[in-house]
């Protein structure tokens, strides 16, 4: 009897669901924990953003001139909790906007909607503009946090919150629910861009590596290296946004609930540009790639390592 061998090569098995609480749960957790590990690049980020703000190159002192310099000053400065500053509503923000930005995209994949043409880049773009929305005032909370200091080293607006809860409380009294959702216009388009590279080249790298068939079916290498491909991708086309973003966030507001240095996105993008050239919206550059890279590297990893896990579990 003769047999033949099948020589079709292997194509990666296609997404299944989880239940959506469950992959809520994941997506939140995997953020989470790489949150506590990149939370003091995310602080020194945040004061790079913030240094020079509307000033031309030159024109100011520089606190911070590098991500270890910097790193180093807000050691030494506020101590090791000030390399931690912001970390609980670091924590809630990550929990809250990957969670759901995560679970849809993975409900996308299981109902085939990343397959289409561009599916991956529309599906990853409309699930990071709903978690940024979700966890917007967590994210203001976090920048306003991140921002304060003490006066010889500070950089941007000092709101001078006492902690997480007496931040949201003083900016609901002040500027009512709405206030929460100040800065949302830069969030949005911040984490779409974002969002959109990463689950796209996160997706794509990995059905690339798993056709290869360079490991196991089940490696975690395989997620490891598309994670390590998205983690650049991430950083070179969100870095921008995240600028004009953490402005927005950390401005003042006068009397009116409105903002005293930027009307909106646009209007920050075109006031960056002129006062401190296109390089200001590059800001932070260095160390936005050094806290995105592991911060992708592990929430990815972690996340598909723990999806793998709960789909084996059940199936």
């Amino acid at each position: 009897m003769i047999t033949y061998m099948n020589t079709a090569p292997i194509t990666p098995v296609g997404p299944r669901a989880l239940w959506p609480p469950l992959d809520f749960m994941l997506g939140a957790l995997a953020c989470c924990g790489a949150c506590v590990f990149t939370n003091p690049l995310e602080v020194v980020k945040t004061r790079l953003q913030l240094q020079g703000e509307l000033q031309a190159r030159g024109s100011y002192q520089r606190h911070y001139r590098g991500v270890l310099q910097a790193l180093w000053v807000v050691g030494s400065t506020d101590g090791l909790r000030g390399l931690q500053k912001g970390l609980t509503a670091a924590l809630l923000y990550q929990g809250l906007m990957n969670g759901v930005r995560l679970g849809f995209y993975s409900y996308t994949e299981a109902t085939g909607l990343t397959d289409a043409p561009g599916g991956s880049l529309i599906s990853g773009a409309a699930a990071g503009a709903l978690g940024a929305f979700i966890a917007s005032p967590a994210y203001l909370v976090k920048t306003h946090l991140q921002a304060q200091t003490v006066a010889a080293i500070a950089v941007g607006h000092q709101h001078n919150h006492q902690d997480v809860s007496s931040a949201f409380m003083s900016i609901y009294r002040r500027e009512g629910v709405m206030g929460l959702w100040r800065g949302v216009n830069g969030a949005v388009p911040r984490v779409m861009v974002g969002s959109a590279a990463q689950l796209a080249t996160f997706s794509s790298a990995k059905d690339w590596v798993t056709c290869a068939q360079w490991f196991g079916p089940h490696s975690c290498l395989t997620a490891l290296i598309a994670a390590m491909i998205s983690g650049v991708a991430v950083t070179i086309t969100m870095t921008p946004f995240d600028v004009i973003s953490t402005r927005l966030y950390n401005q003042p507001v006068d009397e009116f609930k409105r903002g005293r240095l930027y009307c909106g996105f646009v209007d920050c993008l075109m006031k960056v540009c002129a006062t401190e050239g296109i390089m200001g919206l590059y800001k932070g550059m260095t160390p936005v790639f050094v806290r995105l890279a592991p911060h992708t590297v592990l929430s990815m990893l972690i996340w598909d390592v723990l999806r793998q896990r709960a789909l084996l579990y059940r199936h």
